[in-house]
């Protein structure tokens, strides 16, 4: 528990954070109860002083991950520390060390516990916009404690911010002309997800996520305990507008998933849910303005119809329709020039920038 809580202490001046959930952590970190385990193993890591925690880390080793990717990396998590290069230099010590017993043959990170889940490092964009769903916000002075103990970059993931407005409509209007074409021309229809259908339409969307991201840096497929713990979590968050399927005569060939920022609502729960929080978040959902494109992707072959136009326009629609007028796009790899080329011609604003860092760790 308190390596879950020191967070709290951590963060206690800072406005910007926003305090999980305790029991989704809770969940997250158990080994008998995240499937995540059923393919990889864990140290959890404390430095203490004078009988108080002041950092954490997390050492683990994916084997689905490193078989998938063909390496032999090592991966880190879960870090927070105090302002102190001493502390921090401990706790990165222990991952290292944990790492090269497994013979792992570099240290990757921050993951928590891969890129599926919550990751990367903010190095930018601190105080332009709070944290979304699914999304850490870290001190500024991280960057420093980890370069400091040499780590460098091994990708940067950016976060555009986007509102879908007749200025859209107006400045790009080859992408309405290729949704409007996409039933007539291609027999592609795009529909809603249905919530009484969830684990299958989550099915359907993890098809396109793992075809769309599979050649991603970092990538990894999730498994089928996983593909349903998915969809357990995100029901209860998922609004049936905001998630989409493309369809060509029953086979699913695009997707996107997008989540109200339900960090709007968790930022007044302090992280538990007893006993007012329910009534908080009941109350604080309708008031949710934001949301997260969490992922949107279609198949190859079908790249050339237009479907990603026909998802963009029905984003359009959902904006006009809902208290949500636009939010932010998931972390888009520095390295995907067309997606990020795609915002800022979309009228997109770049607002935070996520490190993953690495480190050799060469054989003793």
């Amino acid at each position: 528990m308190r390596f879950i809580r020191l967070p709290w202490r951590l963060y206690r001046n800072e406005p910007m954070w926003v305090a999980p959930l305790i029991s989704e952590r809770k969940k997250h970190l158990d080994r008998d109860h995240n499937p995540f385990f059923e393919h990889a193993e864990a140290e959890y890591f404390l430095a203490w002083r004078d009988g108080e925690p002041v950092g954490r880390i997390t050492a683990h080793v994916d084997q689905r991950f490193n078989e998938f990717q063909g390496n032999d990396w090592g991966l880190f998590g879960f870090f927070e520390s105090e302002d102190d290069p001493e502390v921090a230099g401990a706790l990165l010590d222990a991952a290292e060390a944990w790492l090269r017993e497994r013979g792992r043959d570099r240290m990757v990170g921050p993951m928590d516990f891969s890129t599926n889940h919550e990751c990367g490092l903010l190095v930018e964009g601190h105080h332009d916009r709070p944290p979304q769903i699914l999304e850490n916000w870290h001190h500024p002075y991280y960057q420093r404690l980890l370069e400091g103990h040499g780590l460098t970059k091994a990708e940067d993931a950016f976060k555009w911010e986007l509102y879908l407005d007749e200025a859209l409509e107006r400045s790009l209007p080859v992408m309405f002309e290729l949704a409007d074409k996409l039933e007539p021309e291609h027999g592609i229809v795009i529909r809603h997800m249905r919530k009484r259908d969830f684990e299958d339409e989550v099915r359907r969307f993890m098809e396109i996520y793992n075809a769309a991201w599979e050649r991603n840096w970092g990538f990894v497929p999730l498994t089928e305990s996983e593909l349903k713990a998915y969809a357990k979590d995100l029901k209860p968050v998922l609004d049936e507008n905001w998630a989409m399927i493309a369809e060509k005569d029953g086979e699913t060939v695009g997707a996107g998933l997008t989540l109200p920022d339900y960090n709007q609502v968790l930022r007044h729960l302090n992280g538990r849910l007893l006993p007012l929080g329910w009534a908080k978040a009941l109350w604080y959902r309708r008031k949710i303005s934001d949301v997260r494109v969490f992922a949107l992707g279609v198949k190859r072959e079908y790249q050339h119809t237009g479907v990603a136009a026909g998802l963009y326009v029905e984003h359009y629609r959902m904006a006009a329709a809902t208290p949500q007028a636009g939010g932010e796009m998931g972390w888009i790899l520095e390295s995907n020039e067309p997606m990020n080329q795609a915002m800022e011609m979309m009228g997109g604003r770049r607002v935070k920038r996520y490190r993953f860092y690495e480190k050799l760790l060469p054989a003793a």
